[in-house]
């Protein structure tokens, strides 16, 4: 279910001011574009990459679904509204896992939609290893994976 929406931006509300016709995007769209830049990763790929060091899992689902389903063993904690902050490399208030722009993320939300969302944002600080978990923690933790 996409519509396409026309509006005519003058340039009062961040168009580009030329009076050109911008197409808006509906959510699904916005997704597969997203999506078409990067390689997701799958559950148990992500269980490998993490306890062989190769990848950091970073959850940014918010505190009530951490509280009703459960954590990801060594999974960093951040929420999403906090998430550029902690892991740009060049940040003031990085975590100390925040190591490099090469730094392998995968970042899980609740059922990986928010996710992409973030990669992308994580892709424009320059974290071009960001990647997030297909289906996310619900994959994860139908994957029979471990949860504390």
């Amino acid at each position: 279910m996409s519509a396409t929406h026309e509006r005519v931006s003058d340039g009062s509300s961040g168009g580009d001011g030329s009076g050109r016709v911008q197409r808006a995007v509906g959510i699904d769209e916005l997704l597969e574009r997203v999506r078409a830049g990067y390689e997701r990763i799958e559950p148990q790929e992500a269980y490998e990459a993490a306890r062989a060091g190769d990848a950091l899992l970073v959850d940014i689902r918010y505190a009530a679904l951490r509280e009703r389903d459960g954590l990801i063993p060594d999974a960093l904690v951040v929420e999403r509204n906090e998430l550029e902050w902690r892991l740009d490399p060049q940040g003031s208030h990085r975590l100390p896992e925040a190591t490099s722009h090469a730094l392998r993320v995968v970042v899980i939300c609740n059922e990986g939609y928010a996710s992409s969302l973030a990669v992308q944002s994580l892709h424009q600080l320059g974290l071009r290893g960001a990647t997030d978990l297909v289906g996310g923690f619900q994959a994860w933790r139908a994957a029979g994976l471990p949860v504390v």
